[in-house]
């Protein structure tokens, strides 16, 4: 095993459309895209994309979206070790402007306690607050092992106190700041505080605030991608999570700015594309985009 990210699995319909119909009317959409979804999971497709093969503990049900699902991970070598729910979850995504509209069916009611997995040559955990008590278990299981790991905090889950005590690594959103009624900055005083070595929050089109073992909270601004280019900015943020992971594993020496450079490119890179396979990169898509796109201003 040379990574494990363990999250919730969900087939993600994602299409572009003027208006979502509502009452009797219809629509046709002029474009979709079925993919692979939800947070870690599709950090897991990116790190395996650029070059380093996780492990996947997810959600799994005994349905067809399940089955297509082990499909689009074996086409990625991914090793997935599901742990089951009675019925897959889904997601319905309309990128617009920019933004993007989710909704979201879920089932994460798990039929089954936390499995055992051997973390032999384990170079890194990812984890995105669902399945808090795995993400838990694994977290405290890696501290002990010295082994990496890495928070996706897209929002407050019912132990995301308690688990970041066990954080190396942690980039949350503006929503989880919200959440805590926390300034960008007040939440990297929080992250410290917690002991989190490497810490930030992503800001959209503003870029990261971050800081590292030095304890400066420092900007990096987003690269600027026209416009004209930006076709759906779902899963952007996942992308940047698994680039910096792989970043990490392919040179774990190297600075974590390097680490984020690498990953902002990739995310650059992804809003170009609708679905998050499609929007996955490949190493030559990160250099093309680092060449391509500048700073914003």
């Amino acid at each position: 095993m040379k990574a494990l990210f363990i999250g919730q699995t969900y087939i993600d319909i994602t299409f572009l459309a003027d208006s979502f119909p509502t009452g009797d009317d219809k629509a046709v959409a002029r474009d979709y895209a079925v993919s692979f979804g939800g947070n870690a999971v599709s950090a897991a497709f990116c790190c395996a994309k650029l070059g380093v093969v996780p492990d996947l503990l997810t959600s799994m049900a005994d349905d067809w979206l399940s089955r297509m699902f082990l499909d689009m991970a074996l086409k990625y070598k991914i090793s997935v070790h599901g742990r089951k729910v009675r019925e897959s979850s889904l997601s319905f995504v309309m990128p617009r402007e920019g933004k993007r509209a989710i909704l979201r069916c879920r089932d994460d009611q798990y039929l089954h306690p936390v499995p055992p997995l051997d973390l032999s040559g384990c170079g890194a955990l990812h984890v995105d607050g669902h399945q808090s008590d795995a993400a838990l278990h694994y977290a405290k299981l890696c501290r002990e092992r010295g082994i990496l790991t890495s928070l996706d905090g897209g929002g407050v889950r019912a132990n995301t106190e308690e688990l970041l005590e066990f954080i190396d690594v942690a980039i949350c959103s503006e929503r989880m700041c919200e959440q805590l009624h926390l300034t960008p900055e007040g939440m990297c005083h929080m992250l410290q505080n917690k002991g989190v070595k490497v810490g930030g929050v992503t800001l959209g089109s503003e870029g990261l605030i971050w800081y590292d073992g030095s304890g400066i909270i420092r900007r990096m601004p987003s690269l600027s991608v026209p416009k004209s280019q930006v076709i759906d900015t779902n899963g952007a943020g996942d992308i940047f999570h698994g680039a910096y992971v792989y970043s990490y594993l392919a040179q774990p020496k190297k600075p974590w700015s390097e680490h984020f450079l690498l990953a902002r490119a990739a995310s650059a890179h992804s809003v170009r594309f609708l679905g998050i396979e499609d929007s996955l990169p490949s190493f030559e898509d990160v250099e093309n985009a680092q060449r391509s796109f500048k700073e914003a201003a």
